[in-house]
């Protein structure tokens, strides 16, 4: 019988307090809070320019977003930040050698029922997101490093629904 090798994550305690510290740290040191929506926001207008420019001029979506910005959407330091995170993500996958093609998921489904309900999650959010004019890391918890009654509210708004739909969907994950 081969001995299954458990993965060591950090205590998730220690890593909460450490991503408040890097929230913090950056409303101190660049005065902005962290946040992801926006990069992709910058990625699909940059997209949307390029494949189709004259729709980009006349949507009120790609409008509202360019007034503010001169340039190309793509120089800005949320996608910076962005990259950063997936070199990040990515090195640190390979110093903890965990980076591997492995789609990790429950016994009781298939590698590609867990990957068509990430990208439909993952979709999902990215919409909530433009309604809420932020992601969690932007609303929830650069508002909460700031003691913004909003912050705290996408917060436990955030964490409620999770905890409400978590029955629901425990067969893709146990």
């Amino acid at each position: 019988m081969s001995e299954i090798k458990k993965s060591k994550y950090m205590n998730p305690y220690i890593a909460g307090v450490l991503l408040g510290l890097v929230v913090i740290a950056a409303n101190f040191i660049s005065g902005r809070s962290v946040g992801a929506s926006g990069a992709i926001k910058s990625a699909i207008v940059a997209s949307v320019e390029t494949v189709a420019p004259a729709h980009a001029e006349n949507a009120l979506f790609y409008k509202e977003f360019t007034q503010g910005h001169s340039g190309n959407p793509l120089n800005s330091w949320l996608v910076y930040q962005m990259l950063g995170v997936l070199v990040g993500g990515f090195l640190s996958g390979v110093v903890s050698k965990r980076l591997t093609w492995k789609v990790e998921h429950s016994p009781k489904i298939q590698s590609r029922t867990r990957l068509i309900f990430a990208l439909a999650g993952g979709v999902l959010f990215g919409i909530g997101s433009q309604f809420g004019r932020g992601c969690t890391s932007g609303s929830a918890l650069s508002g909460m490093a700031v003691l913004s009654l909003g912050g705290f509210i996408s917060m436990m708004a955030i964490f409620g629904t999770a905890f409400a739909l978590a029955y629901a969907f425990r067969k893709l994950w146990i």
